[in-house]
């Protein structure tokens, strides 16, 4: 029993050891990479502390060299409440995390806030404010940019440009091409074997599988073959099942299309299927003022 124990202490303390520490709190810039230059940030502490005296809202910056194998929400909730940032009556906290070699950054926010600091609108900030002035190494202005942006939204003056983001950014384009390959295989294979299914079944099976399948056409294409060729794919599977099942397979040629091709799929049993899938869906002194944090905000690379 005793080395059970002692086994179990080494490894809690092993753990505890390798952790990455939490830096003081020396205000409510804390550089540890030495990056950003000192006029920057004269110029975000003065605005930082113009918006808590008129607010009380706090908000803080944290660059690391790297985050040491930690889970980047994981440390990032750890210094937001070992900082306590924002106030304990009103939970009213934001740090912006930015870890340069791991090239993750993250915006946790307060229970307070997460009403008009959304993770959507988090999200947002992240991928057109920051991170497009991280990719050429201008740390100083999507620092910034990061700060003038949460400040402005926290403030309801901040309008995310939905619209014009949807049509110009290309999720695709931050995956590897040989992933995306992969990733279209499996999908053409999977998704495809059940459009099959669907398209060769009588019933209301088949409008069901065809219903079932629309969310899928509607956001993994979207990922792996960027914003158009999701949208081409998703067009042509919906008008195209549509076409086929109520005027194609009413044709003599395509009777007997449907009656050769559907026996296959009662013969492999594709008339029984099942699925199951799990989904999961922020030279004077600074201190935090209790505020807490539940995890919300968001998370992005570049």
């Amino acid at each position: 029993m005793r080395k059970l124990l002692l086994f179990t202490y080494l490894l809690i303390s092993t753990a505890m050891l390798s952790a990455k520490e939490v830096p003081y709190l020396t205000g409510r810039i804390v550089d540890e990479t030495g990056l950003l230059s000192q006029q920057t940030i004269v110029y975000l502490e003065g605005i930082m502390k113009a918006h808590e005296d008129s607010t009380s809202n706090q908000l803080a910056v944290l660059l690391v060299t790297t985050l040491e194998d930690e889970v980047l929400e994981d440390y990032s909730l750890k210094v937001a409440e070992t900082w306590k940032l924002g106030q304990k009556e009103k939970d009213n906290g934001v740090l912006l995390l930015v870890a340069i070699t791991d090239r993750k950054m993250r915006i946790e926010v307060g229970y307070g806030l997460e009403g008009v600091l959304t993770d959507a609108l988090s999200n947002h900030i992240i991928r057109n404010e920051i991170a497009p002035n991280f990719r050429r190494d201008d740390y100083d202005e999507g620092v910034k940019a990061g700060v003038e942006a949460i400040l402005a939204a926290i403030a309801g003056e901040y309008a995310a440009n939905t619209t014009s983001e949807f049509a110009s950014s290309d999720i695709s384009g931050e995956i590897p091409w040989f992933i995306r390959i992969f990733m279209g295989l499996i999908f053409l294979l999977v998704v495809g074997s059940f459009t099959f299914i669907a398209l060769f079944t009588k019933g209301c099976s088949s409008w069901f599988l065809f219903a079932f399948l629309i969310p899928f056409y509607l956001t993994f294409p979207l990922i792996i073959f960027g914003i158009t060729g999701g949208i081409t794919l998703f067009l042509i599977y919906f008008f195209g099942f549509l076409f086929m099942k109520l005027f194609y397979f009413k044709t003599s040629a395509g009777t007997r299309i449907f009656t050769s091709l559907s026996s296959h799929v009662k013969s492999s049993g594709g008339s029984g299927w099942s699925s199951g899938s799990g989904w999961s869906s922020g030279g004077s002194s600074f201190s935090g003022g209790g505020g807490s944090f539940g995890g919300g905000g968001s998370s992005g690379s570049w």
